[in-house]
């Protein structure tokens, strides 16, 4: 109930954009532009999570893919690869990593999503392959001898056991991408940092403060609700903390 009162309370602010800039005003008299004109917030936060969406969607297909592969007789091989392929994403500064998919991306979104994808990969992969090596060889050699295939191996004992390492890596990477999606203004796209990335080049602390007190909430609303995802998700956790 909470988490639904705090996104109806977000998104019910994010709307008031003669608030905003009331509130603004208020707080720097001396500025001439106390808020973005172009856009409006609502607008704004809307081109925000879609971008958030689209990347961490890309990061669910691929890194929850790989982790499967990687951790399966055929494809154990290639987890010392994927582990390094994987990391080079977080070793470059998120701008660098935006910067880098322009040649294959070119400006505006996709170069944004492709970027946001490859710097949330890392957490997302590393987190499910940890939890699905997680589960004791005893207990699928057990299951194995209660004639269990692969398959039902892999959804019935696998699968919920690593269920709470996969969403903690997923509420990262989903923060991280909210976080980093600041910057995918800088390849022509739009967001809350548009008007982060404005103030910036004006010094104008007010459309600084109009992207990103709208983003931290955004990001703690959003770890809020995937923490109480997981609660639901996985009972049997809550129980044993």
């Amino acid at each position: 109930m909470l988490v639904a009162v705090g996104w109806a309370a977000f998104f019910w602010l994010t709307a008031q954009q003669d608030l905003w800039e009331r509130v603004l005003r208020g707080l720097f008299p001396q500025v001439s532009t106390p808020i973005y004109g172009r856009n409006t917030l609502w607008e704004l936060t809307w081109q925000h999570l879609g971008l958030t969406a689209a990347a961490l969607g890309l990061v669910l297909a691929v890194g929850l893919s790989l982790s499967l592969w990687v951790t399966r007789p055929q494809g154990r091989a290639f987890l010392p690869l994927v582990n390094n392929l994987t990391t080079v994403g977080q070793t470059f500064p998120p701008v660098a990593v935006l910067f880098l998919a322009l040649p294959v991306a070119g400006f505006g979104p996709r170069a944004a999503i492709a970027a946001l994808a490859l710097y949330a990969l890392l957490p997302v992969t590393r987190s499910a392959v940890l939890g699905l090596q997680s589960v004791p060889p005893p207990v699928l050699d057990a299951a194995e001898g209660l004639g269990l295939t692969p398959a039902q191996q892999l959804w019935r004992l696998e699968v919920p056991l690593a269920l709470p390492a996969v969403l903690a890596g997923i509420r990262t990477a989903l923060v991280l991408t909210i976080a980093t999606a600041t910057l995918a203004p800088m390849v022509g796209t739009g967001g809350l940092g548009v008007p982060i990335i404005a103030g910036l080049g004006a010094a104008n602390l007010a459309l600084i403060l109009e992207g990103a007190v709208p983003v931290a909430l955004l990001a703690l609303l959003s770890d809020l609700s995937l923490r109480r995802l997981e609660e639901w998700l996985t009972p049997w956790e809550a129980g044993r903390a």
